[in-house]
């Protein structure tokens, strides 16, 4: 159960929960590394609405891994 989803408990999407969860780091420190890189320039918001509309939620993550 180590793909990449979006959980449950979410705080805005759950991107950043996700890829946090899928590589082993600290949700904060996901969110903290985002919102830092948002102050240089760059595509930051699209990469994450792309994420957050390809990345699946659990509920559907759960059930295709059954």
């Amino acid at each position: 159960m180590n793909g990449l989803y979006r959980p449950r408990n979410r705080m805005i999407a759950g991107v950043c929960s996700g890829l946090a969860r899928r590589f082993g780091m600290s949700p904060f420190t996901v969110r903290l590394l985002f919102v830092l890189s948002c102050l240089l320039p760059g595509p930051q918001f699209v990469v994450y609405i792309v994420l957050w509309i390809m990345m699946p939620n659990e509920d559907r993550h759960l059930a295709r891994s059954r």
